[in-house]
């Protein structure tokens, strides 16, 4: 069974991906695997860009999104037409664009929002993994993998690719996928700590964190700097304390990553 596997920390935002994608199917009819994507409107494999947390205390996140290729589509059963949406025997679903009406069902029913309507052809279209350069055997990988020259993006068998500590992308949805992430984000809480008295940063003060969020225990580094990393979301207390002196704040990570700018500990 094929698979991608998309290092997220190894992303550096460079869009050779989404650019790949739209080169390889913008303008070339890939029958029976796919018609031509249109040139604007449709990004079959999209890098989505995430700012998280607050300024000064900032962390751009890049998640490459193709097809998830899911085991149990919802795509395939929302389609009316027998065949129209399809799983190959490696893994990748296809929509048969001799098939297709463009009913426009299977773009509803993709969480992912991975599948798109063209209107000039009155096809749904989405990414195909370039099964049509997997099936020419002297290709092993689609465009998107291709370029990538972090490998932030492989594509092989997946006994070949190291799956060890992958997640879905978006659980929540509750369905298997053909596509395997490391190091999603997780949520932070940082700061800069300093004392108003002298109006100097605080190095090495004590910081945790414990609640719903997680239970985490960091020090405050020579710029006066915590990262409290690797939260999940929830309510959380936040104690500093440093030469006898503590600050306890409140908040949570429900949504959203935490930057407190500076903090005066006094």
């Amino acid at each position: 069974m094929k698979a991608f596997l998309i290092d997220v920390n190894e992303c550096s935002g460079c869009y050779c991906c989404q650019m790949a994608c739209k080169d390889e199917h913008c303008g070339n009819d890939w029958s029976p695997y796919a018609k031509p994507q249109p040139d604007t409107g449709q990004f079959w494999g999209r890098l989505e860009y995430y700012e998280r947390g607050k300024c000064p205390q900032v962390k751009i996140t890049h998640i490459f999104v193709p097809c998830q290729h899911c085991e149990n589509a919802p795509c395939i059963d929302a389609c009316p037409v027998e065949g129209g949406i399809f799983a190959r025997e490696d893994g990748l679903v296809i929509i048969d664009p001799n098939k297709c009406t463009g009913c426009q069902l299977c773009i509803d029913a993709c969480p992912y929002e991975c599948i798109f309507y063209n209107a000039e052809l009155n096809l749904a279209q989405k990414c195909t993994g370039c099964a049509h350069l997997i099936d020419r055997q002297s290709v092993y990988a689609p465009r998107c993998a291709d370029v990538c020259f972090h490998d932030a993006i492989q594509f092989d068998d997946e006994s070949k690719l190291d799956t060890s500590g992958t997640e879905t992308y978006h659980s929540e949805y509750g369905l298997t996928t053909r596509v395997f992430y490391k190091n999603l984000p997780k949520k932070f809480v940082a700061g800069t700590v300093y004392d108003p008295n002298t109006n100097e940063v605080v190095i090495g003060a004590d910081c945790s964190i414990s609640g719903a969020a997680g239970n985490k225990s960091v020090t405050t580094d020579e710029f006066g700097d915590f990262w409290l990393e690797g939260l999940g979301e929830g309510e959380f207390t936040l104690t500093i304390s440093s030469g006898g002196k503590t600050k306890t704040l409140t908040g949570d990570t429900i949504g959203k990553d935490i930057g407190y700018g500076d903090i005066a500990l006094s």
